[in-house]
């Protein structure tokens, strides 16, 4: 059960990513495989290094947050979903400014894009540990969650960005505030069983 958690949260995570992809693919119009490894993989390296970073971060001040870290943990999947679905509802979505990150030159484009799309992993790495997988497992689970995402939107590319647009981010928004919830009300004993 532990582990389709942290595959939503895979999924959420994966959702910027993802709508960046869709704008890549869009851009380019045609998309050589070579292009789409070079996405895929730097999408899925960044969002797998990020939630580790962020859960070396929380093993530092763990013994300091123990007894609220539900709270820490619901905070943090909300407000990173709240701003994905405010992102996916406004002209601020990640498929409408994204750049090319995966045509020619674009290197430094595609690093600085991996990075953007990966830094609420490293925020929601911290709550990691909550879900009983370890974090090198979960943190795998995420970065292949998005590679693969991401070389499906880029070689989607305009009719991926047609059917899902800026709702990507939406969902994904949902799928992280649903997750923050869960844990909170599952710590508080707040259902049955």
């Amino acid at each position: 059960m532990n582990l389709l958690v942290v595959f939503g949260i895979a999924l959420g995570l994966a959702m910027d990513a993802f709508s960046v992809a869709v704008a890549t693919g869009g851009a380019l119009g045609v998309v050589a495989k070579r292009q789409t490894f070079r996405l895929s993989f730097h999408f899925g390296l960044f969002q797998f290094m990020m939630p580790i970073i962020g859960w070396l971060a929380g093993v530092a001040v763990e013994s300091l947050i123990q007894d609220f870290d539900h709270w820490i943990a619901f905070v943090i999947l909300s407000v990173l979903g709240l701003r994905m679905i405010h992102a996916g509802l406004t002209d601020g979505g990640a498929a409408d400014t994204a750049p090319a990150p995966a045509g020619r030159g674009g290197g430094l484009a595609l690093l600085a894009a991996a990075l953007a799309t990966s830094v609420d992993a490293a925020a929601a790495g911290v709550t990691l540990p909550m879900f009983g997988v370890p974090v090198a497992q979960a943190a795998l689970v995420i970065g292949c969650v998005t590679a693969l995402l991401s070389a499906l939107a880029v070689l989607g590319g305009a009719a991926a960005g047609a059917l899902m647009g800026r709702g990507a981010g939406v969902l994904g928004g949902l799928i992280l505030v649903g997750i923050g919830a869960q844990i909170l009300v599952e710590h508080l004993g707040l259902l049955g069983g």
